[in-house]
C-alpha cells in the first residue's frame, strides 16, 4: 500500500529507503509498515527527540471473525480496516501491523486531549474505520476496535516507558467493555497496573457470585449483594430484572417499577446482546414496543438480556444495560450473568414464589 513517495516525506525513511528496499519494510498481507520498521522508526524519533502522537488498535473479538467465517475473512477484514486507517490518516501519519489484529500509528507532532478527542472520535463515526460492516463476498462482519493513544515526550521519554503506558490505557479501554478509545491522561492511568485490573478466571468469579449470593435471604437482596461483585467484574453501573409480570426493577433505582411488555419476541435463545442499542432500535420498537421506552428512558446504548428460567419455563429476565456505552459483551461476561439466572431460577423453583 505505501509507497516510496509516501515515505520519503519523514527523515527516518528518506534515508532508510537508500539502502533498504521498499518491500523490506512491508507487512507482504496488509501494504502498511511491518512491525520491525515501524519500532525501529519509532526507536528513531525518541533518540532524535522528535515529539509525535502514538496510538495503538486492537480489533475487538477478531478470533471469532477467524473461527466463524474462515481465516481468508479475516485478511480481508485486516487489508480492509489498515487500508482505511492509512486513508484515513493521509498525510498526516503512519500506520504499522504491530501482529495479529493490532495496528500502530503514529503522528509526527504532540496532539492535545483535546485534539486527541476528536481525532478518535471520527474514526469511530460515519462508517470512517470502525464501527461499520465490511461488505465481503460471503458475510459483512461488524467491525470495531479498542484503541490505546499517548504522546512522546509528553507522557514518556523513552521507548519501553511509551509502550508501558500504551499497554495500560489499551488494557483500560478492554476492561470497560472494549469498543473505546482511552487517552493517556497521567493522574488517571500512572498508577494503573495491568495485573490488578486484569480479569480473575471464571471459577474464581463463579465461586464469589456464589458466596455473595447465598449470604442473604431474599431476591432483592440477593441482587443488591452481589451487584458490587459485579460492578467491579463487569464494570456495571446497574443491574436490572424482569418479573413474572412483566415489570422492570432495578438494584440500584429503588423506585423503577415500568411494565416493559414481554420480551419473548426478541429472546430466540436465552440470551440477547446488542453492543448499540441504536443499530437494533426498530426491530426492538416492533418486537416489544414498550421496552423501547425503558431505553429511551435511561439513554440505554448497550443490552444484554439473559432468561431466567429453567427448561422452557421462563420466570423472567436478567438485564444488564448501559448508557454512553458502545460495549461488546464478552463469552466469560455473558456466562457470569447466565451463571446468576441460573441461581435465580433455582430459588424460583425451590421456594415456588414468582420471580
Amino acid at each position: 500500500m505505501y509507497t516510496e513517495e509516501d515515505l520519503k516525506k519523514y527523515p527516518f525513511f528518506e534515508k532508510k529507503l537508500k539502502d533498504t528496499e521498499i518491500r523490506w519494510m512491508l507487512d507482504p498481507l496488509t501494504g502498511v509498515l511491518a512491525r520491525g520498521t515501524y519500532l525501529e522508526m519509532i526507536n528513531a524519533m525518541i533518540n532524535e527527540n522528535i515529539p509525535f502522537t502514538f496510538g495503538i488498535m486492537d480489533l475487538d473479538n477478531f478470533k471469532f471473525i477467524n473461527d466463524n467465517y474462515g481465516h481468508h475473512i479475516g485478511d480481508e477484514v485486516l487489508k480492509d480496516i489498515s487500508s482505511k486507517l492509512a486513508e484515513f490518516l493521509g498525510d498526516d501519519g503512519l500506520v504499522g501491523r504491530f501482529g495479529g489484529d493490532e495496528f500502530l500509528f503514529m503522528i509526527p507532532k504532540t496532539l492535545s486531549y483535546t485534539d486527541k478527542k476528536e481525532l478518535l472520535g471520527r474514526l469511530y463515526e460515519n462508517d470512517q474505520v470502525l464501527r461499520r460492516n465490511i461488505h465481503l463476498p460471503s458475510c459483512d462482519p461488524f467491525i470495531t476496535a479498542t484503541i490505546g493513544c499517548s504522546s512522546f515526550p509528553e507522557d514518556a521519554q523513552d521507548f519501553d516507558t511509551l509502550f508501558d503506558v500504551i499497554d495500560k490505557v489499551l488494557y483500560r479501554g478492554k476492561v470497560k467493555g472494549r469498543n473505546c478509545y482511552i487517552i493517556y491522561v497521567e493522574e488517571k492511568h500512572k498508577n494503573i497496573e495491568i495485573k490488578k485490573i486484569a480479569k480473575q478466571g471464571i471459577y474464581t468469579s463463579l465461586h464469589r457470585l456464589i458466596r455473595q449470593f447465598e449470604m442473604v435471604p431474599g431476591l432483592r437482596n440477593k441482587l443488591e449483594s452481589v451487584f458490587p461483585m459485579l460492578m467491579d467484574e463487569l464494570r456495571l453501573s446497574d443491574l436490572y430484572f424482569i418479573d413474572n409480570r412483566n415489570v422492570i426493577r432495578s438494584v440500584r433505582k429503588s423506585d423503577l417499577a415500568m411494565n416493559v411488555g414481554s420480551l419473548r419476541r426478541i429472546m430466540g435463545d436465552d440470551h440477547y446482546a446488542v453492543d448499540f442499542v441504536e443499530n437494533c432500535k426498530e426491530e426492538i420498537r416492533e418486537k416489544c414496543p414498550k421496552f423501547v421506552d425503558f431505553l429511551d428512558a435511561y439513554d440505554i446504548e448497550t443490552l444484554l438480556i439473559i432468561r431466567i428460567g429453567m427448561d422452557l419455563e421462563t420466570f423472567g429476565y436478567i438485564v444488564c444495560a448501559e448508557p454512553a456505552s458502545h460495549r461488546i459483551w464478552q463469552e466469560e461476561e455473558m456466562a457470569l450473568i447466565y451463571f446468576l439466572a441460573k441461581l435465580i431460577a433455582a430459588r424460583v423453583v425451590i421456594d415456588g414464589e414468582p420471580l
